[in-house]
């Protein structure tokens, strides 16, 4: 089945003395008297003017928040030289998976010389790549972006989207092939959660979020959108997501639907598109997660029913009744992270003490293959189809930048088919992974990333990050912060904490709704650790963390501010009373509950990091990352946030914002920018590590 979407990146050198560069103060925010009473409870919110994006009060203080922030930011040395660095490991040749038709291969190409991925076609693996779309000329300062999302079973059409800045909302245009030219019939600017057009351009299924909820759709070719057809979705709300593909043989669609971006309970519907038959339910019933692999007229469901762990089960919709389903892959102590019906064989990956091994199975799930993998990583992705032979993985590591390999599914030979050429050494570096004691005592891992022949004196700078949330698995991958942090003397750390889904659903639900501040004291039980073991000190200590891991540190640090010198907090839910009311926030309900509810009220007050700001604190020097283009957590989580510690801490440390009036959540832009955010990042943790400049 074609890709159901279900979304839902030291020698210390004394060059600069005193306190704070000199002549900058933050910019005055004016401080409302509101109050809510919530259950009784009266909670100010003083900044709520704040979260008025458009409003002339706010794109002001805007401006005089990011002149402020770069006017600190500037009189500190180093910027430069981390610029450069990260250059040379961002600047590099890149290609994504390819998808397979037939001879062709269709994949993304980004040059060493380029700013944006291409979308490219070769004609067998030895062809010349052949260019298809380019963005460059889109947009002047390359704001717009293009992603491959699917291609024809004939090859001769590719679809994909065109995103401005980082929006989540994206445009869907087909192209064809052999004309070099775009098909007329485009899908407006939405959410979409999956599209394909069949391969006799006929029209398009497509499942995209609307106002009411979300919705799959038949679009005919060539025909106004009013006249769309409503396929399934009626009567479902904003909380839930909907994906919807045809199978690689155009007999079926499936669909899925999502309770929450967490997809703790999924349904499974499917349609008979020889005889446009209705939408029947494989599962609707049972409160239990199904992900579904179509291979011909069998579906493999992945699923924790009865299995925390997962398993595989098979079902045929020519007979789909549950009483018929059979089990062909118990569960194990290993995670099942994700399953892939290509050629011919059923591909496994699972999660071993959070990394990475990659088994192939027949139908009935008997054990073809054990791939052996470069080293203790994560497989990064699989494409294939269940009719071709090749199939092809990524492979990452903190110090291996991502490689794709293919299986030759006939044969069982695996080869290498691009491997990136990027300036690390990995035999420079150690990767290590400890164990250590939360606050209850439960067993978290965490990697550690650094030079080998690091010494335990107490002085190392360490930047740690984490996750926790969402059933998200955080393995080991490649990632600049990490090279650049162990070649400055530094340590990467990434602790692996409950909420995620490394341990099977025990953890994840041992780490959401009422049971959230466990995968805080993960996370601070992590800092403390990497302090008892006298690898840093808390004046060397900084985090990092976006989106769910921007709550992380905006949490850790309001908890205990004493413990970081520098938090970088990108992208963030920071107010968790009021986040279920912006944007899409109704998906993550399901996650974290909501402050509508007396009960769910009381624990994200306890731990809401805008609600926690305590005045006349020495809170850590704190830089949040956001902009308007993220239409996924709202810009006014860290607009509201940085008002409130600017005003609350006594530490005399920056507080700084760094707003895009172009980039959001989805990341979606030019490497030169890449490089810039990357490098402003570093330069403020090595800054107030002590590791360039002096800290204030």
């Amino acid at each position: 089945m074609r890709v159901l979407i279900a979304a839902l990146g030291f020698a210390a050198v004394p060059l600069l003395h005193g306190c704070r560069p000199s002549g900058t103060v933050p910019p005055a925010t004016r401080a409302d008297t509101v109050v809510d009473t919530l259950h009784g409870v009266a909670v100010p919110d003083p900044y709520r003017w704040l979260e008025d994006q458009a409003g002339s009060a706010t794109r002001s203080w805007i401006a005089a928040q990011n002149d402020y922030a770069l006017s600190v930011l500037e009189r500190v040395p180093g910027q430069q030289e981390i610029a450069r660095r990260a250059a040379e490991l961002l600047r590099v040749e890149a290609v994504t998976l390819p998808i397979p038709r037939g001879p062709r291969r269709f994949f993304m190409r980004r040059s060493p010389d380029q700013q944006l991925f291409v979308i490219f076609m070769n004609e067998g693996d030895s062809g010349v790549d052949q260019k298809l779309i380019d963005p460059h000329d889109m947009s002047e300062d390359h704001r717009t972006t293009v992603e491959l999302l699917d291609v024809t079973e004939d090859g001769g059409v590719v679809t994909y989207a065109v995103r401005q800045g980082g929006e989540d909302e994206i445009e869907i245009r087909f192209f064809d092939v052999a004309t070099r030219t775009d098909l007329a019939d485009r899908l407006p600017r939405a959410r979409y959660f999956g599209a394909s057009l069949l391969r006799d351009r006929s029209g398009v299924y497509f499942a995209r979020q609307d106002s009411a909820g979300p919705r799959v759709w038949f679009h005919a070719a060539n025909t106004p959108p009013a006249s769309d057809r409503l396929i399934f979705g009626d009567g479902y709300g904003p909380d839930r997501i909907v994906s919807a593909a045809v199978t690689e043989d155009e007999n079926w669609l499936g669909i899925i639907v999502f309770h929450g971006a967490a997809a703790d309970r999924t349904e499974v519907y499917y349609k008979d598109l020889r005889s446009d038959g209705p939408v029947r339910a494989l599962v609707h019933d049972l409160n239990a997660r199904f992900l579904p692999s179509f291979a011909g007229d069998d579906v493999i469901l992945q699923t924790n029913w009865n299995a925390p762990n997962g398993r595989l089960l098979r079902a045929s919709l020519a007979q789909p009744d549950r009483a018929r389903w059979q089990e062909i892959l118990p569960e194990r102590d290993a995670v099942i992270e994700g399953v892939s019906a290509a050629g011919g064989r059923l591909f496994v990956t699972r999660l071993q003490d959070v990394h990475s091994e990659l088994t192939v199975h027949d139908l009935d799930g008997k054990t073809v293959a054990t791939l052996e993998l470069p080293a203790l990583g994560s497989v990064a992705g699989l494409s294939g189809q269940w009719q071709d032979d090749n199939v092809y993985f990524a492979f990452t590591s903190f110090h291996l930048p991502p490689a794709i390999y293919r299986y030759d599914a006939a044969t069982g030979a695996t080869s290498p088919w691009f491997t990136p050429r990027v300036p690390v050494d990995p035999a420079q570096f150690d990767v290590e992974q400890v164990f250590y004691p939360s606050k209850d005592g439960t067993r978290v891992p965490m990697f550690l990333v650094h030079r080998k022949g690091l010494q335990r004196n107490g002085q190392n700078p360490v930047l740690l990050t984490g996750y926790g949330g969402f059933n998200v698995s955080l393995t080991p991958y490649f990632t600049p912060e990490a090279v650049i942090t162990a070649e400055r003397g530094g340590i990467f750390a990434l602790a692996n904490l409950r909420g995620g889904g490394e341990y099977g659903d025990a953890w994840h639900q041992d780490g959401m709704l009422e049971r959230k501040q466990n995968v805080f004291d993960d996370f601070i039980a992590a800092a403390q650790w990497l302090i008892d073991q006298n690898y840093t000190t808390a004046a060397r200590l900084g985090i990092t963390g976006g989106s769910n891991g921007g709550l992380l540190v905006g949490a850790a640090m309001t908890q205990r501010p004493e413990l970081f010198a520098a938090v970088i907090c990108q992208y963030p839910l920071l107010d968790m009373l009021r986040y279920h009311k912006f944007l899409v926030a109704q998906y993550w309900v399901p996650e974290y509950g909501s402050a509508d509810d007396p009960r769910q009220f009381r624990s994200l007050l306890d731990y809401s990091p805008y609600h926690n700001v305590r005045e006349h604190t020495p809170y850590p020097a704190v830089l949040f990352i956001t902009g308007d283009a993220d239409t996924r957590v709202a810009p006014l989580h860290a607009r509201k946030m940085t008002a409130r510690v600017q005003a609350a801490s006594s530490s005399g440390k920056p507080v700084l914002l760094l707003y895009d009036t172009q980039a959001g959540h989805a990341g979606a832009v030019p490497v030169n920018r890449q490089i810039e955010d990357l490098s402003r990042a570093l330069q403020f943790f090595l800054w107030q590590t002590g590791v360039i400049g002096r800290a204030p």
